[in-house]
């Protein structure tokens, strides 16, 4: 490992850091050209060369790195590391005990300590996301420390990083007996096929799993469900178990359907009796209108950003004109399930696109649950920019 490098804080984001900031950005250092090796222990200093936090280097989409200790004198070795996810996997104590949920995140970046990285657990399974080459660089740390906390049938990975910052799809397979594929997992009772070694993708959302109960125990019974941006389909087997009457998915990607036969296969569900469409969403719409096709519960889960050959999606910018879509094809009285992943934007900001859709459409709502990131994929008070799922469960009130 390289000697510690001091990276110097702009005054304007002193208090920033000393009120335990954990985010390394660029914008706040005064020297980021000392930087090299990713992997490299950093300093982070005031404005008397005095010490702040400490950190690693690591390049991602959010910054360069992750503040990992107060304490001048910790060492980030493989105690610091056993340490936190040790505490993480105490606070997970009660999943590992739910007879009916053998899925779920363990140790969630920066909520449990340490920026950059996380690990899930699948039935046995455990899986470890690198979110840029400097986390990657303690590998050997996190194996080992598995290795001494936890049981395991085999540990897999993904590396979300390369030198244009996107997913590195080489073999997902690091360690233990390898699975066979799909795995069959239990979540709240409803089972999921997931596959460890194809891609960034595994099959399930795992930070959705507090909607998907609220779903099926709440609002499904007897409704028509339309589900946008399905893709595996997991909100339609969560409202086909909860007694909806039919549902229908809609998803771009051509593997979506087999991908959604295969979900309700592995809960005994007939997907002859629900539609399973590859389409543009946009287009759906349109094809609904068309048709005078109604829906008691539309769920729209988008991706913050997505970019087809007719169009590009930004939750930012479009969210509002996709709700807007979705209530022309939503019964009186009818639901909306509004969720989006996108962290640029908050609660407050979210609910304006709401409210922003249904007085260009001059209909009324009322917000019947909200959701933000459950209990498993715990946040950093001092990064709520870390708690980016927003989902509200809406109802068009006529």
């Amino acid at each position: 490992m390289n000697a510690v490098m001091d990276l110097k804080v702009k005054t304007k984001y002193i208090a920033q850091y000393k009120n335990k900031y954990p985010l390394i950005s660029k914008d706040a250092i005064l020297n980021p050209d000392v930087l090299e090796r990713e992997g490299s222990i950093v300093h982070l200093i005031d404005d008397n060369n005095q010490f702040i936090s400490k950190g690693y280097y690591g390049k991602q989409n959010k910054g360069i790195g992750w503040v990992l200790t107060h304490k001048k004198g910790e060492r980030i070795d493989f105690p610091f590391f056993k340490t936190k996810i040790a505490e993480a996997i105490n606070k997970r104590q009660a999943f590992y005990e739910d007879e009916n949920t053998n899925a779920f995140r363990v140790f969630n970046g920066e909520g449990d300590g340490i920026g950059g990285l996380t690990i899930d657990y699948f039935a046995g399974f455990y899986l470890i996301h690198w979110y840029s080459e400097g986390i990657y660089a303690f590998k050997d740390q996190v194996l080992r420390v598995l290795d001494e906390l936890v049981e395991y049938q085999a540990i897999y990975e993904k590396k979300r990083f390369n030198s244009k910052g996107n997913y590195m799809d080489d073999d997902d397979f690091v360690k233990g007996m390898p699975g066979e594929f799909p795995v069959i997992v239990k979540e709240n009772g409803m089972n999921y096929a997931v596959y460890l070694n194809d891609g960034a993708m595994v099959g399930i959302f795992l930070d959705q799993h507090d909607v998907r109960e609220a779903i099926r125990v709440k609002y499904a019974d007897g409704k028509n469900v339309l589900n946008t941006f399905s893709y595996t389909g997991a909100f339609s087997v969560a409202t086909a178990l909860g007694g909806a009457k039919k549902t229908t998915s809609v998803d771009l990607a051509k593997r979506s359907k087999s991908k959604t036969i295969e979900q309700f296969s592995v809960n005994g569900i007939d997907d002859e009796k629900q539609d399973i469409i590859v389409m543009d969403v946009f287009d759906y719409f349109k094809y609904a209108s068309r048709h005078n096709l109604k829906f008691d519960m539309v769920i729209l889960d988008p991706p913050s950003f997505a970019r087809s050959k007719k169009r590009t999606f930004s939750a930012a910018k479009d969210y509002p004109a996709l709700i807007k879509d979705s209530l022309s094809i939503t019964e009186k009285k009818g639901i909306i399930i509004a969720s989006t992943n996108n962290a640029s934007f908050g609660m407050k900001k979210f609910k304006g696109f709401v409210a922003d859709a249904f007085r260009e459409m001059d209909m009324k709502y009322t917000i019947l649950e909200e959701f933000s990131l459950p209990e498993d994929f715990r946040v950093d008070r001092y990064f709520p920019q870390g708690d980016y799922l927003k989902v509200l469960v809406v109802r068009k009130v006529d």
